[in-house]
C-alpha cells in the first residue's frame, strides 16, 4: 500500500507564547466515534486495481502506463482524471502510487493559496513520489504557472532576498508524477492541461457494480446484504460508489435498528423510502430542480442563472452535482437556450406536458 501524506495546508505548531491553541485540547476531546468513522472511511477504499470495481477501461490502460514505468524505472508521466465527484479520483490516485510502490502526497487546489506552499509540497517528494492536487482546477494563475517548468523541466524559480537585491533562482526537483483531478475540465487553463501527458475520465458506474461495491461495503461494516438488497442500493446510488457508500452505511442503521442481521431488499426499500430516495435514485433536491422547471419555467427551457437563483442554489452545485445525473438518466436535457425537462421526468413527477399550441416545450419534449 503507498505511503500516504495528506498535506491540506497545515500550519506549523505554534510555539509556547505564540498565544492560545486548541489543538492539543481538540485532539484530547475529538470523539472515539469520529476517529472510527475515520477509520472506517479509509477501510472502504479498494487498495489495488484488483479491489477496484468498475472502471474497466481506465483500468486496463492505467495498467499499461505504470507496468511501462516500472520497466523503464521511471516516474509515470503527469496524470489528469476527470469526471464527476464521488466517482473514485483519489481512490484511483492512491492505487497508482500503491501499483508504482512509492509514496503519495494528498492536497487540494484551494489548500496552495501560493507559490510558496506549492514549492514546500514539491520539494518535499523522493524521487517516483506522485503529488495528488484535488480541485486542480482552482489553482490561482500564479500557482498554476509555476506548475509549468516543475512538470516540464522538474525546477522551480523562487524569489531570494528582498527589496533591490531580490532575485529568483532555480530549484531541481526529484522526479515525480503530478496527479491532477477537477470536475470542470474547462477550468483548468490550455497551458497546464497541455502538460499531462495521460489524460483520462471516469464514467459513471452502472448498476451492477454499484451493487458490487454495496456487497463489498457492507461486508466490511460487518453487516452482509443480499444479492437483492444490495442491488436495490446500488439501484439508487446516482451512479456513484461514494454515494452507495453513504446509503449502504444508512440502510445499516435502519436494519440494525430493526433487528435485522442483514440487509435484504425489504431492509434496503425501507430505509431508502425514510431517506427520501426514490425508485429511480432521485433525492427531494433533484425532485425540487424538476418541479421548479416544471412549475416556474413552464418546462424550460431556462437558464442555469436564473434557476440557481429561483432555487437559492450556488449555480456550481446544480452543474457538478445534480444536473449530471438529471442528464444522464434522461430528466433533462441542455437546449441552445437552457435546461428543459424531459417526458420523462413529467412522468415521473405525475405531471402533464405544457399545452402549448403551436409547438413549444409540448411538441418539442425529448421521449
Amino acid at each position: 500500500m503507498a505511503r500516504v501524506r495528506h498535506d491540506d495546508g497545515a500550519k506549523p505548531a505554534r510555539k509556547r507564547g505564540d498565544g492560545p491553541t486548541r489543538d492539543r485540547a481538540e485532539s484530547v476531546l475529538e470523539p472515539v466515534a469520529a476517529r472510527e468513522d475515520i477509520a472506517e472511511s479509509a477501510s472502504l477504499r479498494p487498495r489495488t486495481m484488483d479491489e477496484y470495481i468498475g472502471q474497466s477501461a481506465l483500468k486496463r490502460k492505467l495498467r499499461v502506463f505504470v507496468d511501462a514505468a516500472r520497466q523503464r524505472k521511471e516516474p509515470l508521466d503527469h496524470t489528469l482524471l476527470h469526471g464527476p465527484p464521488g466517482l473514485g479520483k483519489t481512490t484511483m490516485a492512491q492505487i497508482l502510487a500503491a501499483e508504482l510502490g512509492v509514496a503519495i502526497h494528498i492536497t487540494s487546489g484551494p489548500a496552495i493559496e501560493h507559490k510558496g506552499v506549492l514549492a514546500g509540497h514539491l520539494t518535499a517528494l523522493e524521487p517516483g513520489d506522485v503529488l495528488f492536487i484535488d480541485e486542480i482546477h482552482r489553482l490561482s494563475p500564479i500557482v498554476e504557472e509555476s506548475l509549468y517548468s516543475a512538470m516540464e523541466d522538474g525546477r522551480i524559480d523562487l524569489p531570494v532576498g528582498e527589496g533591490s537585491r531580490a532575485r529568483t533562482m532555480p530549484f531541481s526537483l526529484a522526479p515525480f508524477t503530478l496527479v491532477g483531478a477537477t470536475t470542470r475540465t474547462a477550468l483548468l487553463g490550455a497551458p497546464l492541461r497541455e502538460r499531462f501527458q495521460i489524460v483520462e475520465g471516469l464514467e459513471y458506474y452502472a448498476d451492477d457494480e454499484l451493487a458490487a461495491i454495496v456487497r463489498r461495503t457492507a461486508g466490511i461494516l460487518g453487516f452482509p446484504a443480499t444479492a437483492a438488497g444490495a442491488a436495490e442500493i446500488g439501484r439508487r446510488s446516482r451512479g456513484t460508489p461514494r454515494i452507495a457508500n453513504r446509503l449502504a452505511r444508512r440502510v445499516r442503521d435502519f436494519a440494525q435498528v430493526r433487528g435485522r442481521e442483514t440487509i435484504d431488499r425489504s431492509d434496503a426499500e425501507h430505509a431508502l423510502v425514510e431517506l427520501g430516495i426514490d425508485p429511480e435514485g432521485l433525492d427531494a433536491i433533484d425532485r425540487r430542480i424538476l418541479a421548479c422547471i416544471v412549475e416556474q419555467f413552464d418546462g424550460g427551457p431556462v437558464g442555469i442563472d436564473a434557476l440557481a437563483a429561483t432555487l437559492s442554489e450556488p449555480r456550481d452545485t446544480l452543474e457538478d452535482v445534480y444536473e449530471p445525473f438529471l442528464l444522464q438518466r434522461g430528466f433533462l436535457v441542455r437546449t441552445p437556450r437552457g435546461r428543459q425537462v424531459t417526458r420523462k421526468a413529467l412522468e415521473h413527477l405525475g405531471r402533464k406536458p405544457p399545452d402549448r399550441p403551436g409547438g413549444g416545450p409540448q411538441g418539442e419534449l425529448p421521449l
